[in-house]
């Protein structure tokens, strides 16, 4: 079509989870889960900030996962929980290519963090002895940027081909946020080479993520069971663990972007997984497993209580 001669669509209209009224009542449930992201994600910021004993590589890092995923959770969730409750669900072309570029900067940033974390496990198990020396502030701190820098790269490539794109209608997004595999194909053009554009950006970028946390969580529990059984037990129950929450963060990435030429039935219930579960069970897995931190937020809420009677009795004063 020639560009010249379209009018390019003003908003889009999203289908959402389901037509059926009965999930209305999900409005619930999901307003719950988000504000639990929100305020569980949050808490492990501060309670990093707060405790200099967990201002180390590790700790760092997951301190910046956390807001990566109060992030990735807020790009679309409150939106989907406003829609639950209205029967028209709109969305202006502005902010759906913001969603757009919202989702692939927060979920690239952290794919490529959560490869510097095994990184950094694989540092500290492997090489327990050079560990101060290689991963010192500095590289955590790249290694940090480097995460975010590659997301805003990572999703300014995604748009660029995409906002050029020709939208005449139709507007309909079967979704609950502006899907790139599902605008695109409403695109008045063409859309072959995006949809391979995409493959190659997301597709790869998502594989190759996953299969170096894989090898690396391999690397760490081959090394561990040479040293002893009760090493390779406790890291075996850990790693399963995070095997677990970044196959439900991946494996919806890989199937939806790695296969963007057909659109799966269960996308949507895949998309739930990782902009909504994932960042509750992060969080979980992660950190407050971790009796370090379990530590300081016990110390953090002695702290807030004490300030708390300290007001209080001097206002009594």
């Amino acid at each position: 079509m020639d560009q010249g001669n379209y009018s390019r669509v003003a908003e889009f209209v999203l289908l959402g989870l389901s037509s059926s009224w009965e999930l209305q009542y999900f409005f619930v449930l999901f307003n719950f889960l988000y504000i639990t992201i929100v305020l569980g994600n949050l808490l492990i910021v501060l309670t990093v900030i707060s405790e200099p004993a967990l201002h180390t590589p590790m700790y760092i890092m997951l301190s910046n996962l956390s807001v990566l995923d109060v992030f990735l959770a807020t790009y679309a969730t409150p939106k989907m929980i406003h829609d639950f409750l209205h029967e028209s669900k709109t969305i202006s072309f502005e902010g759906c290519m913001a969603q757009i570029f919202l989702l692939h900067v927060f979920a690239g940033g952290e794919m490529v963090l959560l490869v510097a974390m095994a990184y950094d496990r694989y540092v500290a198990i492997c090489k327990p002895l050079h560990y101060t020396t290689i991963m010192n502030l500095c590289k955590c701190t790249g290694l940090v940027v480097g995460s975010w820098v590659t997301g805003i790269m990572h999703s300014l490539s995604q748009l660029a081909f995409t906002i050029n794109l020709p939208f005449c209608g139709p507007n309909i997004v079967d979704s609950y946020y502006c899907d790139l595999t599902l605008v695109i194909k409403l695109a008045c053009t063409d859309t072959y080479v995006p949809e391979v554009l995409m493959l190659l950006d997301s597709g790869l970028m998502g594989v190759t993520s996953f299969l170096l946390l894989l090898i690396s969580y391999m690397v760490i529990l081959i090394t561990v069971q040479h040293h002893s059984s009760v090493g390779l037990a406790k890291a075996h129950s850990i790693l399963t663990a995070h095997i677990t929450v970044v196959t439900l963060f991946f494996g919806p990435c890989i199937v939806i972007y790695a296969w963007p030429f057909s659109n799966f039935p269960v996308d949507k219930v895949l998309s739930v997984f990782s902009t909504v579960f994932t960042p509750i069970l992060n969080p979980i897995i992660y950190t407050l497993r971790n009796k370090e931190v379990k530590s300081a937020i016990r110390k953090l809420k002695i702290q807030y209580v004490s300030s708390k009677l300290l007001s209080q009795l001097s206002l009594t004063r």
